[in-house]
């Protein structure tokens, strides 16, 4: 993967009948505070957070809705509304989000930036069997059509001291999407049952076919004074992943504890300051 200024990327348009996002253009610039351009065809439309836009022409119009508006696709109502909005909550995002549509003439392009340092990681949801699941406020825009909602985690253990708690993100669809990890991000290919030992608040994304679980960080000496906690995330393939190398809620944590009267406010763990010491992140 190159990271700092990307080409813009050409993409060949779908001429499948069920293809349901639209179908976009985009260039991610920048280096470590980078943003996404997304070209849009007359009556295109991205969605994005609240906050994330950079840039618009006054052609691409915007419109706040309940939830991510991909139930007009699938002639959801009121109830569909609701369900979406209600699975944005649960993750702690915005109940509403907004659309951007381009309303004139000819090509035009609207810009959404990253809310910290790292990197955006542009992912197409059909090549990845049609789901991805991240980490909680990594979703930042995405093509018009892909459905936002939440992946829980079945094991207490997991959703304990897993870093982002029992409650992930999941992006569904086939278009394009844009995600923001802290730090640099590395890629990794598992193989049906291959392992990969990852610190908990360091798992960014990953698809659906990848098991998470936990493992024990070696024997009591090492999980009390090794200063990596008492659980690695385990992750097992076959699948995609994609680890970043410094979560923002360290990054907050490290800036709070430096403060004078400061403290820790862990990686997510629902346990707060004791789960940032079993996963390493206090000492």
């Amino acid at each position: 993967m190159v990271f700092g200024s990307v080409p813009k990327i050409p993409i060949a348009r779908h001429e499948r009948s069920d293809q349901i996002a639209d179908d976009i253009d985009f260039e991610i610039k920048g280096a470590e505070m980078q943003f996404v351009e997304i070209e849009l065809d007359p009556g295109e439309s991205a969605i994005a957070e609240a906050g994330a836009m950079m840039f618009k022409p006054p052609s691409v119009t915007m419109e706040t809705v309940f939830g991510d508006g991909s139930e007009q696709f699938s002639g959801g109502g009121i109830f569909d509304k609701l369900v979406g909005a209600g699975k944005r909550l649960i993750t702690g995002e915005s109940l509403f989000t907004t659309v951007f549509t381009h309303t004139g003439q000819g090509k035009t392009r609207v810009a959404f930036a990253a809310p910290y340092a790292g990197h955006i990681l542009a992912i197409k949801l059909d090549e990845v069997n049609g789901k991805l699941i991240c980490q909680k406020d990594a979703f930042l825009c995405a093509a018009r059509g892909v459905a936002l909602g939440i992946h829980f985690q079945q094991k207490i253990l997991t959703g304990l001291f897993g870093g982002e708690g029992f409650i992930m993100q999941s992006l569904e669809g086939d278009g394009w999407v844009f995600v923001h990890v802290g730090g640099t991000v590395v890629e990794r290919e598992l193989g049906p049952g291959e392992e990969l030992h990852v610190d908990t608040g360091c798992v960014a994304a990953m698809t659906s076919t990848v098991d998470f679980d936990l493992e024990r960080a070696g024997n009591i000496k090492s999980m009390i004074f090794g200063g990596e906690g008492i659980f690695f995330a385990r992750l097992r393939g076959p699948g995609k992943v994609w680890i970043q190398s410094l979560p923002f809620s360290r990054l907050a944590g490290r800036m709070l504890a430096a403060r004078p009267g400061g403290r820790d406010v862990g990686e997510g763990s629902l346990l707060g300051q004791i789960g940032g010491i079993i996963d390493g992140d206090n000492f």
